[in-house]
């Protein structure tokens, strides 16, 4: 579990609810504060909580309290917010197609507006993934897996096509959408071994075909452009450090891929006339050194780090270690998990507001859409949930509690939100349950304070503003996330 950098603070583990006094909800009524929480029982879904009180409040005798602090000066600013989302997979596509147009229109409203999530940074996978059924595919496949040099065979096709088709959907909902591509390997005509899934050896790029492999994020950024799907920023390889033989996979080394990007991709981008951006790496916190390596060898064409949430001992530090060393560089969390089997209720909220104390601009779910078998998959994660569940066969769909998790971020920091320093933060590493908080400045003037409890009691809140020395107390539930807007 993590432990946050930021500084601890004592907890008394006793539990006792808070009851408002009369003056209490007064003060709620005249603050023009609000709050909305998600708990893991499921009995609240971004639902309307009790408001904090501004000023000091005298918390329940005996009541469990916390204290957190941020700095809403010019001087505690920090990074600012791109939005939070998932991956649109072809499981994604094929499930939601499935429903009926009333609820997959209602769905698309709910996942992109302030109806729901309101969702502003999506990525979509570039041809077949470990979530897609078979067979695998790409945008340029031949008979025999033969070269194809000027791109006679290339085409999105049926799933491409309905892909590009749902973003396109998405982008008019949400008109500052921000959408990320990421291959899980290019054409196998490209590949050393001239195969898309069912080998590890020679599982690399032929450098033959260096001039054809920039060429084929050309078109692809072209064709998806065309259906009314702008690509704002590719990674060259989902996971360049993992090889698998039962999906789609490709080895990229960290010097290799900033020489691709440094003489192929970023030049033929640029040659085209594209505004898409490159982000390094796309994989896990553990290798530091991989995206560091490509930045250094290739800094003229990348806007970005990506990373993703499976290392052994995952540490979101490593992003602020990262930012001290670049402090340019913008950083992402592009890639977690939700399992209904394997992660907490907690997951999509831990690994949004981890890497957000860590200066990551967004974070993204692993995956957006699945059926109730956590499919279609071809390989790779067979017990992957997505923040949607839809039943195909009944025609209806649900949200997994990720899914709201997730949303009390996304429905309450904007796009262009900034981050804001802040303290009190801290996780007990012998249980792995405390109190994790982000808070954010919004372009509307108001300010976000999105507070996770792991503890299984309601504590007593207690925030402190550095601007006009405000104050704001209230309760939080047990095992719940809950957001605070302040005016």
């Amino acid at each position: 579990m993590r432990s946050s950098s930021l500084a601890l603070w004592a907890l008394n583990a006793a539990c006792i609810a808070a009851v408002p006094s009369r003056h209490a909800l007064d003060s709620r009524q005249q603050s023009g504060a609000k709050a909305f929480c998600s708990s893991s029982d499921g009995k609240y879904k971004l639902s309307t909580l009790d408001a904090p009180v501004k000023g000091a409040a005298s918390p329940p005798a005996g009541a469990s309290q916390w204290e957190l602090s941020i700095d809403d000066t010019p001087a505690g600013r920090r990074q600012q917010i791109t939005g939070f989302g998932a991956a649109v997979t072809d499981a994604t596509v094929s499930v939601i197609n499935s429903l009926s147009a009333d609820q997959r229109a209602k769905l698309l409203k709910e996942l992109m507006t302030s109806e729901g999530a309101d969702f502003s940074l999506l990525r979509h996978t570039i041809g077949a993934s470990d979530l897609s059924a078979l067979p695998a595919y790409t945008y340029d496949d031949t008979d025999g897996n033969r070269e194809d040099k000027d791109f006679q065979s290339f085409g999105l096709g049926d799933r491409g096509g309905a892909m590009a088709d749902m973003l396109a959907e998405m982008k008019k909902l949400k008109p500052e959408l921000t959408i990320l591509g990421s291959p899980w390997a290019p054409p196998a005509w490209m590949q050393l071994d001239r195969k898309l899934m069912g080998g590890t050896e020679k599982n690399n790029l032929d450098h033959a075909y260096v001039d054809q492999y920039a060429q084929y994020f050309v078109k692809y950024i072209q064709a998806y452009a065309a259906k009314g799907a702008p690509i704002d920023a590719i990674t060259l390889q989902n996971e360049p450090l993992n090889s698998q033989s039962g999906m789609p996979t490709m080895y990229v080394y960290a010097d290799e891929s900033g020489k691709l990007i440094r003489d192929n991709v970023g030049p033929a981008l640029k040659q085209a006339g594209l505004k898409t951006s490159v982000w390094a790496y796309d994989h896990n916190t553990d290798q530091p050194s991989y995206p560091q390596t490509v930045l250094d060898t290739a800094k003229e064409y990348i806007d970005a780090v990506a990373w993703h949430c499976y290392a052994t001992n995952n540490q979101w530090s490593v992003l602020s270690d990262f930012h001290a060393k670049n402090p340019d560089a913008a950083q992402y969390m592009t890639e977690c998990w939700t399992s209904s089997k394997h992660t907490p209720w907690h997951q999509a909220s831990s690994f949004t507001v981890g890497p957000l104390q860590n200066w990551a601009k967004g974070s993204l779910a692993w995956t957006l859409g699945t059926d109730t078998n956590d499919g279609p998959y071809l390989g790779g994660c067979d017990t992957c949930r997505g923040l949607v569940v839809v039943d195909t066969t009944a025609k209806t769909y649900s949200f997994s509690v990720d899914y709201y998790m997730m949303a009390q971020y996304s429905r309450y920091m904007p796009k262009g939100a900034t981050v804001l320093a802040g303290t009190g933060s801290y996780t007990y590493p012998d249980s792995g349950v405390g109190i994790q908080s982000v808070a954010t400045s919004n372009p509307d003037g108001t300010r976000t304070v999105v507070v996770e409890n792991t503890f299984g009691n309601d504590i007593y809140l207690t925030l402190n503003t550095t601007a006009k020395g405000e104050q704001w107390s209230g309760k939080i539930l047990a095992n719940s996330v809950v957001t605070w807007v302040l005016p």
